[in-house]
């Protein structure tokens, strides 16, 4: 039922499907572990429970995307300490290999030989990387990161970033350190996570300043976000100002709700055909040559 309800928002606008920049596929045990992280919930949003609505076997997860109609997908996979990346990075080629319609997907971690990593990745065929600011607990700034930028710049590759300070503030979210990245990488092509959220504002105006600069819709407008981390409605032309550069994103499988009412929270923002044929498929079919 869901899938039918899926395929008529998109077959509406006149689309081929959707393209989805942020979900996530891991090796099991890590995204098992993920999912205990968020069935204790604690830090992120005190009594209100995280539930996962798709938990379910890899193999089932893929299948329910293509019923959905996702035409293209990532692998959104992070390190929360050092010597972790470049395993990652492997598990993850071998799942794009496997699944031809992810965008193969890598990341990074400040560390020593990160640099060659990246380079590795990128040889391999890496088409979008993954940088997770809060659960990493690094400062994006951090020396060892520099030459990685650089390369990532140079390939113009996009690095989809969790920056902001939602759902849980960390040492180094916000706005300010992603902007000094910026400032000595100009070319460097960003999708900010979450919109941002809840650094909303100051995230939109770092896309207004920075022409590769793109925003992910993950959980903006939904009904459980808007509960604690809403989005300012004035600032909502801003959205529609942007509107080459906004994408889908969802989270999934990770959410406490369904897929469909990620596209439903777009939909009812009202700001036309348009803009959702731009945010769902065409920005990121552009972005990623598809």
């Amino acid at each position: 039922m869901e899938a039918a309800e899926v395929r008529r928002f998109w077959g509406g606008l006149g689309l081929p499907g959707l393209i989805d920049v942020h979900t996530h596929f891991m090796p099991e045990r890590v995204l098992r572990k993920v999912w205990e992280y968020f069935d204790a919930a604690g830090p992120l949003i005190g009594d209100r429970g995280w539930p996962i609505t798709y938990r379910t076997e890899e193999a089932e997860r893929t299948a329910l995307l293509r019923e959905f109609g996702v035409r293209a997908f990532t692998a959104m996979l992070y390190p929360h300490k050092a010597g972790m990346a470049r395993w990652l990075n492997g598990w993850a080629a071998d799942f794009a290999r496997r699944t031809p319609d992810c965008l193969h997907t890598a990341t990074l971690f400040p560390e020593p030989g990160v640099e060659a990593y990246v380079r590795e990745a990128l040889d391999a065929g890496a088409r979008v990387f993954k940088a997770h600011v809060q659960v990493g607990g690094y400062d994006p700034t951090d020396e060892q990161l520099r030459p990685a930028w650089g390369l990532l710049a140079e390939a113009g590759t996009p690095v989809v970033i969790h920056c902001g300070s939602g759902p849980a503030p960390g040492k180094h979210t916000g706005p300010e350190p992603i902007a000094r990245v910026l400032a000595e990488h100009p070319r460097l092509c960003l999708i900010v996570a979450h919109l941002g959220m809840p650094e909303y504002r100051e995230f939109l105006d770092l896309a207004a300043r920075h022409e590769r600069v793109h925003l992910d819709t993950t959980m903006a407008f939904t009904d459980f976000t808007a509960d604690f981390m809403p989005f300012p409605p004035e600032l909502l032309p801003r959205l529609a100002d942007l509107a080459d550069r906004i994408l889908l994103g969802t989270d999934f499988p990770n959410i406490p709700y369904p897929y469909l009412h990620q596209l439903q929270a777009l939909e009812r923002l009202d700001l036309g055909a348009d803009w959702l044929r731009a945010v769902c498929h065409d920005n990121a079919a552009r972005l990623f040559d598809l």
